[in-house]
């Protein structure tokens, strides 16, 4: 035997690659083609088997992007072939590169039914084991010429309206072929063995071992006849493959998956075929693997099913009750958790644990999100009152600066609740359980001494395909092999009970996992993220009017269906590639459609609420949707505004610029356009740092080291250039109520215009800005630098905040230099600060720097517009109205009411009379996020609320209604334990709800109605 490693492995590769694999495959005949290419989208299936199909054959070239083709296969069995295992293979034009992201087909029986998909490692159709000879075969193929957008480059190909009409595919071998069984097997053997060996250390007697085998395994193989000498081959490799692997091996819960995108490279139509790809696939294997385990998310996903492909979905819901198909996660889709609003967060497992619940009587208790870019700290509370026990991710393994300190923990969110989690130390959802990736998986564990064993999800994912019969043929050989991990493939709770019950105590984690990559997610395609901001914010409306109208108003009926079906549509488009907005130009094109259309719907439908309540008259009326009051309108309720107590005062200032001035705050708007000053009379302070000046827009270069619109890289601040010169000047409106002077900017190709208004009665000014921006790989800032000294600011997050600090002490301090916010950052000093807020903006950065009068500058800086060019090079392109707020002087109380003020506008209508609130709370510390009928239409009043301070807080809830019973729910309205931990009521009487929160506890009542 040769002593050289390498040698042996040289040989086994190439025998494997051009010997046996080959030899899988005796014996083929062709089979015939025809072809009908579908006239632009995809049609339903009846139309695609009645078509009017011609002529075709192997190396004929099909499929513009993004257009379908439907292939009919027909053949015969020979006789002579009877008793033998005979399949397809149907080469669509693969070019073996990973799955999903290149042309897929879907094949189905002449009846329509759907037999599996087919992938470049998949590309196999069964027949018979064995066959009697003679059987027509009959098939037809739904393939998708989904054009490869993988190279990080711009291209026009990633939208429908701007792809070209060239063939991108030629059509490969489409063949019936003999399967040597024999040949098939050794090839398992061989593909486990010739993994195994690179990872046994040059001391291990077990590597000589494995090398002897394949040797003599590889002398025993004539290569002329493989099927004739596999069996001997075989017989070689037999000692090493049944040794036992050590009692300390590694433990692996191996689970099939295939994350699919909902959309990303795809648009969201494709997403539902490629679904029904991968399902196909699974329910395939799963017939001919018992013990094959397969883990699906994502419940629009398995809707999707539902809905287009009926028979498929039952298929599946058969799968689930024998349990071999899993749901898991409990959320509508995958989505993103930094900009989610809190109440869609609570819908996300609303709607998705509800959705498992209804068709599959499953209570998933887990919460899977491998892709997502990075998790709030808000996550664990809502992930404990969604009746879940654990969470698994993977994504933080991404993290470029810090590495991650544990793969089995307790992670701790804002309120102090803990949630077991695990991150798969194998550093990857898409595993094809190769022994590389197993070996690592070993190594990189980092509760060794503690805990034994971790999971891996294997499957072609990302653009779907799942698991494969390679896979589950290594899993069955490493179930217990000697020098590997053990392998069993299980459902992710048995995983999460064994490593649970193994490892109580595990560590603590406490707030976010920030990720330490994709911070441009929180910018780009700012016209999607507005569009979610806005339909939050209108569903807010919409409940909450439609609620009161409900309760009060004889005859209205409240739109159930119409608002699941919305929230539904908000939810999708959540995905954590398309509110983050790293998906192709068609997906948000769309996405920006498909708002508009959900803002018209919900205007339209708060607009009925509100007229029903208001009642005919001819009084203006302001409707107040915020949790707080305003101008004498109560929260949740209407009347009429109280006048100002002072009006707004504007003059020329000395120099240049305009002083505008209310009771308040006197503010400077110097002849740049650039604020200077900005007074708080009430505290006598300043905000803008001397010397400085805010509102100040900025343009830095923007070219990431790889992922496009997924990445700001900090050496974008190396350069910057202040955008501080001015076309025009002037003021356009000059009291009492409000005072605006309008500034107008040009720069590159690119303009802006800015309203900056101040109202009466006001503490903020307020910031409209206008920009037509058409700038390539550009990023574009609003800086605001505050004559505070802040060590941390805090940032909105779903259902309170999370501190951040503002120095760069460690690497984990310095790696958070694009941060995300939701309606504010505040900075502040004890006792004074001052916020930042938004209508519609994510990214953010905060600096501080000392200045020479020895004070300290904290800079907060809006991150508003980027112009990646991949995977779209027209990002952003166009208009855009952004919105912001500087409010000196304020606290988080003020930061969170103010949020609020800006997000929710006021609702004039005509009407007889006041609304009075549905139910009211008495401590501005404690939010109602949501106003509702109950999901099971039982017509009770179900209020979500939490403490948004940080602290302890007792209140009392008023219902506007008679008042039978109070309960405290979990999210998906059913009640908990009576003085459970999140009750939070300690008292009933009258119409009356006493509740005590902890810090940032978030509570959901059901009020029964008399």
């Amino acid at each position: 035997m040769h002593d050289d490693r390498s040698i042996v492995e040289h040989r086994l590769r190439r025998v494997l690659t051009e010997r046996v694999r080959p030899a899988v495959h005796s014996a083929s005949v062709p089979l015939a083609v025809e072809r009908w290419d579908a006239p632009g989208e995809p049609v339903p299936v009846a139309e695609g088997l009645a078509a009017a199909y011609r002529p075709a054959a192997p190396g004929d070239r099909w499929g513009p992007a993004w257009g379908t083709t439907w292939f009919r296969i027909t053949g015969t069995v020979p006789a002579a072939w009877a008793g033998r295992t005979v399949e397809a293979v149907l080469d669509l034009g693969f070019d073996r590169m990973t799955p999903g992201f290149q042309c897929e087909g879907l094949v189905l029986s002449a009846d329509g039914r759907e037999v599996k998909g087919l992938n470049p490692f998949n590309d196999w159709v069964p027949v018979g084991d064995p066959v009697r000879g003679g059987e027509r075969v009959e098939w037809y193929v739904e393939a998708a010429a989904n054009p490869v957008l993988t190279a990080h480059a711009p291209t026009s190909e990633g939208d429908r309206l701007t792809s070209g009409d060239r063939p991108l595919y030629r059509l490969g071998r489409t063949d019936l072929v003999v399967v040597e069984p024999e040949v098939r097997e050794l090839a398992h053997d061989l593909d486990v063995l010739s993994e195994l060996m690179p990872e046994l250390s040059e001391t291990e007697a077990r590597r000589h071992l494995v090398l002897r085998a394949v040797e003599d395994a590889l002398d025993a193989l004539d290569l002329g006849d493989v099927p004739g000498t596999a069996a001997a081959a075989r017989a070689r490799l037999a000692g090493v493959l049944a040794s036992p692997a050590h009692a300390s091996a590694h433990r692996i819960s191996a689970v099939g998956h295939a994350h699919i995108d909902s959309a990303w490279l795809w648009p969201l139509r494709e997403t539902v075929r490629k679904v029904a790809r991968t399902c196909a696939n699974v329910l395939a294997l799963m017939d001919e693997h018992p013990g094959f385990v397969f883990a699906m998310s994502q419940a629009q996903q398995l809707d999707w099913m539902k809905q287009h492909r009926p028979e498929l979905f039952e298929r599946i819901k058969k799968k689930v009750s024998e349990g071999q198909f899993v749901p898991v996660g409990g959320m509508w889709v995958e989505s993103d958790t930094n900009m989610v609003g809190g109440e869609a967060m609570a819908r996300q497992f609303l709607y998705g644990k509800r959705f498992f619940l209804d068709e599959f009587g499953i209570e998933t208790r887990e919460v899977w999100l491998p892709d997502s870019f990075g998790y709030t700290a808000a996550l664990p509370q809502l992930v404990k009152l969604a009746g879940a026990h654990w969470f698994l991710t993977q994504k933080i393994s991404w993290s470029q600066t810090n590495r991650f300190p544990h793969h089995t923990f307790r992670w701790e969110g804002i309120d102090g609740t803990r949630i077991f989690t695990h991150f798969p130390p194998v550093d990857t959802y898409n595993s094809d359980l190769g022994g590389s990736q197993l070996a690592h998986a070993a190594r990189n564990y980092r509760e060794k001494g503690r805990g034994s064993r971790s999971l891996v999800p294997f499957g072609w994912g990302d653009g779907g395909g799942g698991p494969t019969r390679e896979m589950l043929a290594r899993a069955h050989r490493l179930h217990d092999l000697e020098g590997s991990p053990r392998v069993t493939v299980e459902r992710p709770a048995a995983f999460f009970e064994q490593a649970r019950a193994e490892y109580p105590d595990a560590p603590v984690w406490a707030g976010e996992l920030y990720l330490e990559l994709h911070r441009g997610t929180y910018t780009s395609q700012a016209g999607t993220k507005q569009g979610n901001r806005r339909s939050e914010s209108l569903l807010r409306e919409a409940e909450l009017w439609a609620a009161t109208a409900a309760v009060r108003v004889p005859g209205y009926a409240y739109p159930y269906e119409d608002l699941e079906r919305i929230w539904k549509t908000v939810l999708l488009h959540q995905f954590h590639d398309i509110l983050p907005g790293s998906s192709i130009a068609w997906v948000h094109r769309e996405a920006r459609a498909t708002h508009a259309a959900v803002h018209e719907e919900l205007a339209a439908l708060t607009l009925a609420a509100q007229t029903a309540l208001a009642g005919p008259g001819d009084t203006e009326l302001v409707f107040n949707c915020a949790p707080h009051a305003r101008r004498g309108v109560p929260a949740g309720g209407a009347g009429v505004p109280a006048p100002p107590a002072a009006p707004v005062t504007a003059e020329e200032r000395h120099g240049g610029g305009h002083v505008l001035a209310n009771d308040r705050l006197v503010v400077e708007i110097d002849a740049r356009g650039l604020v200077v000053s900005a007074h708080d009379l009430a505290a006598g302070r300043e905000a803008v740092a001397p010397g400085a000046a805010a509102n100040l827009l900025q343009i830095h270069s923007d070219f990431p080291n790889m992922w496009d619109a997924w990445d700001i890289e900090e050496f974008h601040r190396h350069t910057v250039t202040d955008l501080d010169r001015a076309e025009s000047l002037e003021l356009v409106e000059a009291g009492p109520e409000r005072a605006s002077v309008r500034v107008v900017r040009a720069f590159g190709a690119s303009r802006a215009v800015q309203t900056l208004t101040l109202r009466a009665g006001a503490a903020v000014l307020d910031i409209e800005t206008e920009v037509d921006w058409q700038e390539t790989e550009k990023l574009l800032k609003a800086a605001f630098p505050l004559d505070v000294k802040a060590d941390r600011t805090a940032a909105e997050t779903q259902f309170g905040h999370v501190y951040r600090a503002t120095h760069t002490n460690t690497s984990w301090e310095a790696a958070k230099f694009e941060i995300c916010a939701h309606r504010w950052i505040h900075a502040e000093e004890p006792g004074w600060g001052v916020a930042v807020l938004n209508d519609s903006t994510y990214g953010h950065d905060v600096t501080r720097d000392v200045r020479p009068d020895g004070g300290q500058t904290t800079t907060v800086r809006l991150s508003l517009l980027r112009a990646p060019r991949y995977p779209d090079p027209e990002t952003d392109r166009g208009t855009h109205t952004l919105r912001y707020s500087l409010a000196p002087g304020a606290g988080i109380g003020d930061a969170v009411r103010d949020g609020h003020r800006l997000n929710l506008p006021e609702r004039t209508v005509r009407g007889a009379h006041p609304v009075e609130p549905l139910v009211a709370v008495d401590d501005d510390a404690v939010v109602v996020e949501a106003v509702k009928l109950a999901e099971d239409r039982g017509g009770d009043v179900v209020v979500r609320l939490y403490e948004c301070l940080g602290g302890r807080a007792t209140a009392t809830l008023t219902a506007g209604f008679d008042l039978v019973a109070a309960t405290a729910t979990d999210l998906l309205e059913r009640p908990l334990d009576a003085g459970a931990e999140g009750s939070a009521v300690t008292s009933v009487a009258g119409s009356r709800v006493g509740l005590a929160l902890r810090p940032f506890q978030i509570v959901t009542l059901r009020l029964r109605r008399a």
